[in-house]
C-alpha cells in the first residue's frame, strides 16, 4: 500500500516538473511574440528561447522582458 502511493506520489511530481519545463518556455515565447523590440531583439530572444527552452526562458524573464518598448 505505501509503495503505491509512494509511487503515485513520485509519477505526479515527474508530470508536474514536466508540464512546467513545457509550460515556461510557451508562457515566454508567447510573451516574445505580443511584444515589441529594437531591431532584432525578438528574433535573438526566440532562438534563444528555442534552442535553450527552460534556460533561454528564465533568461528572457530575467533580462529580456526589460528591453521590451512599451
Amino acid at each position: 500500500m505505501i509503495t503505491g502511493t509512494i509511487a503515485y506520489i513520485g509519477i505526479l511530481t515527474m508530470v508536474a516538473i514536466a508540464f512546467f519545463i513545457l509550460f515556461i518556455p510557451l508562457i515566454a515565447l508567447v510573451d516574445i511574440l505580443t511584444s515589441r523590440f529594437e531591431g532584432n531583439d525578438k528574433l535573438v530572444w526566440v532562438l534563444v528561447v528555442l534552442f535553450f527552452p527552460f534556460i533561454g526562458a528564465l533568461l528572457y524573464f530575467a533580462i529580456g522582458r526589460q528591453r521590451k518598448i512599451g
